[in-house]
């Protein structure tokens, strides 16, 4: 795998690893990808953001880890695994709620009563093997962070993207986000992004 992936590196990776089961889920890893950009466009998200939400879980395709590793007590530390592979193809825009979606689980778990209870088995097998709910000075730590709050945006919809059969647009189409992204949505280009 290249150092740096491009979008068609992206396109390709999908193609050829996105059939695989998101673990515990009645999804497979591009069926979860596709719902959560179409729940963030639905929503109308900014391209970065749509972009992240396509992208957040890519670290589980770039990592060669055998089988299941939540069920083997590792975590994949995917949330970080992957942005070196986006950088300088994304900004901060897009790649900071990829980096801060399992620490907005956390967050929302200390700060939102019943959200834990409403996680997935497999997402509370991971939430354990990633930290467990933020204590205060966590949570208050991230509050204050930039980004913070698109990272709850696209936490939410990871959450809701493990819908059995959901009907969402291409991979092809969500791409276009990625394309519109890196442009508009730099950190140092002072410009808004793109919708």
């Amino acid at each position: 795998m290249p150092a740096k992936l491009s979008l068609a590196d992206i396109e390709q990776l999908f193609q050829a690893k996105g059939h695989a089961q998101y673990d515990g889920e009645p999804v497979t890893q591009l069926e979860h990808a596709l719902q959560s950009a179409h729940l963030a466009e639905q929503a109308g998200a900014d391209s970065a953001l749509i972009a992240a939400a396509l992208l957040h879980d890519l670290g589980h395709l770039v990592h060669a880890l055998p089988g299941s590793p939540t069920l083997d007590g590792v975590d994949d530390v995917h949330q970080y695994r992957c942005l070196p592979f986006l950088r300088g193809l994304f900004g901060e825009a897009t790649l900071a709620p990829i980096r801060l979606h399992v620490d907005a689980k956390r967050y929302l778990c200390r700060r939102e009563p019943g959200y834990m209870e409403s996680l997935s088995p497999d997402s509370r097998r991971s939430l354990a093997l990633q930290g467990g709910p933020f204590d205060e000075a966590q949570a208050q730590t991230f509050e204050a962070l930039p980004y913070a709050q698109d990272a709850l945006r696209l936490r939410r919809w990871d959450d809701a993207a493990k819908q059995e059969g959901m009907a969402t647009p291409d991979l092809a189409h969500f791409l276009r986000h990625c394309i519109g992204a890196p442009a508009s949505c730099r950190q140092d280009a002072g410009a808004p992004c793109a919708r």
